[in-house]
């Protein structure tokens, strides 16, 4: 009896901040056959700029560094990721939307990142890699963006209290942007 084996590649289109984009990712990846719930209240609460320089930390395969990317495309987009497959797709979703103004690297945070400041960085934050990685990014990002910069992030509603403590201790500041049963964004500003 032969067994259906699915695709080792899955492709998707979405319809994120009123802009239809086409996405492809793999199996092993986060969140291979559409947009999460997560990553898409995070995506549309961003408040991007005109210009702004942008980081997608932990991009996966990409999702909201493309839609960033083309949703103000004088922004310059910056995309990392620690796992060489997602890296190999988010340069793929580049591509097939046609995007310039987006710069895909393998990193493990920050480590590997040109030496540049950012106006705004996200992050759909893990919630199985441990507190500690997560205050070590909370710290970095701090170190990374410009004066004024702003960081969003969305997690999982029982990390909400952890994010808040963390980003008035590390930020002097929390505000939560958007609240759903299951996920949160919230937002920190560097003074």
């Amino acid at each position: 009896m032969a067994v259906d084996v699915p695709a080792r590649e899955t492709a998707f289109p979405a319809e994120l901040r009123g802009i239809s984009l086409t996405f492809s990712a793999t199996w092993g990846l986060f969140s291979p056959k559409g947009i999460d719930a997560g990553t898409h209240l995070l995506i549309e609460h961003i408040d991007i700029q005109e210009g702004d320089t942008c980081l997608d930390l932990g991009c996966g395969y990409g999702a909201i560094g493309v839609t960033l990317a083309k949703c103000v495309q004088t922004s310059t987009v910056y995309m990392v990721d620690k796992d060489f497959v997602a890296v190999e797709y988010a340069r793929k979703n580049v591509a097939q939307n046609r995007l310039q103004n987006c710069h895909v690297h393998l990193s493990n945070g920050f480590s590997h990142l040109p030496n540049i400041q950012f106006d705004l960085i996200v992050s759909n934050l893990p919630a199985n890699v441990g507190k500690e990685l997560l205050q070590i990014f909370l710290s970095d990002a701090k170190h990374y963006l410009k004066p004024n910069g702003r960081l969003y992030v969305v997690t999982i509603s029982g990390l909400r209290e952890f994010i808040k403590r963390n980003f008035r201790t590390i930020f002097g500041n929390y505000r939560k942007v958007k609240q759903r049963n299951t996920h949160t964004v919230a937002m920190a500003t560097r003074a």
